[in-house]
């Protein structure tokens, strides 16, 4: 990195990203520190104020004036362990703004940016100084002031109804909204597509966003049971905040933006890191066949569990998931926020070391459930027990769980209380060689790549709705729309490959009309796989849902780990059509999705190697397949291509494709 000679006394000072498209101009106006951002030469952010408010202290917004600024830039290069791409370019524009009180306390602060080929990113930085020691942020005054009045893709952040992530997406103009998650995804009128959302959120609460003019939003912090938003002492950093930038739905992703501002791999030796699919005793239980608690229905025993991991064993995947060993369930385990919950006693049906062992003879990772109920300090008090066990058994993955709104002290799901203990889980489990997997998580802001062992989360409404919940089940729009939106923050455990739409089978009855189920067809359920990005991928049915059915050999065969993504076409909340190429075979895979209309898409193959033959597999809807009456029809065929070739892909309603393409030796 190299860093030029502070700018003195400027009163705007511009900022550029390296191919110029993105500038942000910074001032201090009437004693005020504000901010804009344009994209090819059109605004963007209209002059936003930036500013913080403490509890018991002035705010540090009025009487600022400019001391200096200092520029830098990078232009690197890393490597992922994991990811939807290998090799990750970190390239940018920097500036640091460092501002002053003119009276009062006289507080200094920095506000850093940085300017990216894709977006735009900022964060405070407070120095450490005799009028600002210990402090609690009661809210933070950053505004996103938008030039037009764009539509948005949004879900709520109601923390009266539920402090969680699993609603469906709305759309509206940015007047209309109130309090939203981020990443919140918006179309300009203007121009282009621009997601807000912050990156490296490690000791600070999450970021909500809230509306506070017609067009302007700010930050609305998750707080502590006493009403703070954020306690700290200086010197101390915020999280980024980042403003995503493309011309088109299908430029925004893989973004490595949120990667790029955070640290580097503190994981020496990643070797127990691995991305794979995974079976697991789960939906059987969403669906009314098993039970968490022990009893006559109970799902995770000793033999079921056996069961489960033979299948794994024989059709090459690697991890089974077991929810519900652990003792604890009972009763009203959410109302009483998990006090009975161990995390080291099984059942008496389930014999956790035979299991454990058993698994590793058939060379299938146990994945071991750890639901809370958001007991935060019943699970913390636990953890190095728990995964000195774990370690004991073999066993390098778990998945964590936090089904319930607040903690019970009252503290928020998402706010800084909570993202300390993301962390502590992180850090604790990568001590032990142990793999993450969160549901009901806090959002993910790229901490994956400081802690690799981070694989996946949930963070949004996944596939268990289509079992269970209101609704009927998640629309054919849904994953249309994730896409766009969740996704965006990183990878997503949304558990497809259910291949009894009706779930009759799983549940041991027919829906009645109205009922949730899955509201898809089979073949869109393969190319999930494809288009929503995890490193995990479940085959989330019961597994006798998969007995002779030779669409499976599509979970068989698809990676879960990618050296290149390529989005090829896609609209928010109609279609999406993918490619990746796998990390370390010379295979590409295909996905492409639909709402509940019926479409044709035209995919070139230009992203092939030229002058090479492929075998292209394609696992497609069949002539009268629809999601509502004929979810499984299905035509399974194959013809070569090469990179001059271009797929005619139909789509039925509420359908998909999914196709392997194999070079032909």
């Amino acid at each position: 990195m190299g860093a030029g000679a502070p700018t003195l006394n400027a009163q705007t000072v511009e900022l550029s990203s390296p191919n110029g498209r993105n500038v942000v101009q910074v001032s201090v106006e009437s004693g005020r520190l504000v901010y804009t951002v344009a994209h090819s030469g059109r605004a963007v952010l209209q002059k936003s104020g930036l500013g913080i408010a403490f509890r018991g202290a002035p705010r540090l917004q009025r009487g600022i004036r400019l001391i200096d600024t200092v520029r830098s830039r990078r232009d690197s290069t890393w490597r992922q362990p994991w990811g939807e791409v290998r090799q990750v370019r970190d390239h940018y524009q920097e500036l640091r703004v460092r501002v002053a009180e003119t009276a009062g306390l006289r507080r200094t602060f920095t506000v850093l940016f940085r300017a990216f080929d894709d977006g735009v990113a900022f964060r405070y930085d407070l120095p450490a100084q005799p009028n600002l020691g210990a402090f609690a942020i009661s809210e933070e005054l950053t505004e996103f002031a938008f030039a037009d009045n764009p539509k948005t893709w949004w879900i709520p952040a109601n923390r009266r109804a539920m402090d969680r992530f699993e609603f469906l997406y709305a759309s509206s103009p940015l007047s209309m909204i109130d309090s939203v998650r981020s990443p919140l995804t918006m179309e300009m009128q203007s121009g282009p597509v621009v997601v807000l959302h912050e990156a490296h959120l490690e000791d600070y609460a999450a970021m909500d966003l809230a509306r506070v003019g017609e067009r302007t939003l700010r930050p609305a912090l998750a707080p502590w049971a006493d009403g703070v938003k954020v306690r700290g002492r200086t010197p101390f950093v915020t999280p980024w905040r980042t403003i995503q930038i493309a011309d088109s739905p299908a430029e925004l992703v893989p973004s490595v933006m949120g990667l790029n501002l955070n640290p580097p791999n503190r994981i020496a030796d990643t070797r127990f890191i691995e991305p794979l699919k995974y079976d697991g005793i789960w939906w059987g239980m969403h669906a009314g066949k098993y039970t968490w608690p022990s009893g006559p229905k109970h799902g995770a025993t000793t033999e079921n569990a056996k069961r489960y991991i033979d299948f794994a064993a024989a059709n090459g995947l690697r991890g089974t998931l077991v929810e519900g060993w652990n003792v604890g369930w009972s009763g009203d385990w959410i109302g009483t926020y998990g006090r009975e919950f161990s995390f080291t006693r099984a059942y008496p049906d389930y014999d956790l070391r035979a299991v454990a062992d058993y698994a590793r003879s058939r060379g299938v990772q146990l994945i071991l459930h750890n639901e809370t109920a958001m007991g935060i300090g019943n699970y913390e008090r636990q953890l190095d027990s728990a995964f000195e066990l774990y370690k004991s058994l073999g066993v390098s993955s778990i998945k964590t769980g936090y089904v319930n709104d607040k903690t019970a002290e009252g503290h928020a799901h998402t706010g800084q209380f909570m993202v300390r203990h993301h962390r502590k889980v992180i850090e604790t489990a990568a001590k032990y060689g142990i793999t993450v997997n969160a549901h009901e998580p806090i959002m993910d802001t790229g901490e994956r790549r400081t802690w690799p062992n981070m694989l996946s989360r949930e963070g949004a409404r996944g596939g268990e709705y289509n079992a269970g919940g209101p609704d009927g089940g998640n629309p054919p729009e849904h994953e249309t729309i994730l896409f766009f939106t969740r996704l965006l923050a990183g990878p997503m455990d949304y558990t497809p490959g259910v291949f009894d739409i009706r779930l009759a089978t799983s549940s041991g009855r027919a829906r009645m009309p109205g009922e949730p189920r899955v509201r898809t067809t089979l073949a869109k359920q393969l190319a999930l796989y494809v288009v929503l990005y995890s490193p995990v991928q479940m085959a989330a049915d019961i597994i006798e849902s998969y007995e002779g059915q030779p669409a499976f050999q599509f979970v068989r065969d698809v990676a879960v780990d990618w050296d290149t993504t390529r989005v090829i076409d896609g609209k928010i909340g109609d279609y999406v059509v993918v490619a990746r190429k796998a990390a370390a075979r010379d295979e590409w895979f295909v996905g492409a999705i639909t709402d509940e209309n019926a479409r044709d898409l035209s995919v070139p193959l230009d992203f092939l190697d030229a002058g090479t033959r492929y075998r292209a597999e394609f696992y497609a809807d069949g002539p009268t397949a629809h999601w509502l009456d004929n979810p499984t029809e299905m035509i399974i065929r194959s013809e070569a291509v090469t990179a001059t070739s271009t797929l005619r892909l139909q789509l039925a309603p509420g359908g998909g494709q999914a196709i392997r393409l194999r070079e032909i030796p």
